[in-house]
């Protein structure tokens, strides 16, 4: 089944709990997995930023609400266990246990009036009623990213062909090829036929070589195309190639791209921007948050 979200989690957790013992939200996770038939697939699911599984994220905010309204309690790093108040909850029988449901215990209502005066949006509000803060703010991340995304590229589109050589040139100096950008500059030029390319360094040293070809194009890029660069690639001596567009590709060019025994990357319009996003090509920083968590090392005492 899907993963269950944050809230629906909760009373399968104190469930879990309700033996009295000491646990971790590992244990708690594997044994959940199983219990609500999580496919493998579904386990493997990470937040958007690649740093932590789904299921994983939302065990552990489950935690933290009964914790908040004082249905579970930590006990030594990184342990945790159901408290009385959790077991006569329980020996009610209820249907389901949500932050609705834990408004009933005034430790909750505290938690909660004070995440208000601090203006911190809850992630159990309208379309985010199955997210935690941290996908709330991950998936909000991700939407403000792809809408720069697309904005970008339309500009990428509309730009002379002069910028976007200075574009692509920039791009591939800032993810580590051709040196300087003077000499990217004199190995990535003009083609006259709407597109650049040229051969760049592979590393600062030059020890190997790749065969570049930039256009910006409206159509979708077929099979014949990436055949002409692939020729143009061995006519250069060079083993590798990136040929960057505006627009996309087929699915056969793709697919005759990828069974190549020569190394050739598509990079298409989305990923176009997603890089210079990537490497601050085109883009300015406007806001900056760190988040963090508390170190319980720091307060554990010898």
């Amino acid at each position: 089944m899907p993963i269950p979200d944050y809230q629906t989690l909760m009373l399968p957790l104190l469930r879990f709990a309700s033996d009295q013992t000491e646990h971790t939200v590992r244990e708690a996770v594997e044994v959940l997995t199983s219990e609500l038939q999580v496919s493998d697939e579904d386990r493997q699911e990470l937040l958007p930023s690649g740093q932590q599984p789904v299921l994983d994220n939302r065990v552990g905010w489950a935690r933290t609400y009964l914790g908040k309204a004082g249905l579970l309690e930590n006990t030594k790093r990184p342990y945790f266990r159901i408290t009385q108040r959790g077991l006569d909850v329980l020996a009610n029988n209820p249907q389901r246990i949500d932050n609705n449901f834990l408004l009933q215990f005034s430790e909750f209502v505290a938690f909660r009036t004070r995440r208000e005066k601090a203006a911190t949006p809850e992630p159990d509000v309208g379309e985010h009623a199955e997210q935690t803060p941290n996908e709330a703010l991950e998936y909000s991340y991700q939407r403000l990213r792809q809408n720069l995304a697309e904005e970008l590229l339309t500009k990428v589109k509309c730009a002379s062909p002069a910028f976007f050589e200075r574009l692509v040139v920039n791009l591939l100096v800032e993810m580590g090829y051709g040196g300087s950008r003077r000499e990217a500059g004199r190995a990535v030029g003009r083609s006259g036929d709407g597109g650049i390319d040229g051969i760049i360094n592979e590393d600062k040293l030059g020890l190997d070589v790749i065969y570049i070809q930039a256009k910006r194009w409206e159509g979708v890029v077929g099979r014949p195309e990436i055949h002409k660069f692939v020729g143009a690639l061995f006519g250069q001596r060079a083993r590798k190639g990136v040929f960057i567009t505006t627009s996309n590709y087929t699915a056969e060019a793709r697919q005759y791209a990828a069974n190549l025994e020569s190394k050739v990357v598509l990079i298409d319009g989305e990923q176009l921007s997603q890089l210079m996003i990537d490497h601050g090509i085109g883009v300015s920083v406007v806001s900056r948050y760190e988040i963090k968590q508390m170190n319980s090392d720091f307060f554990a005492e010898e």
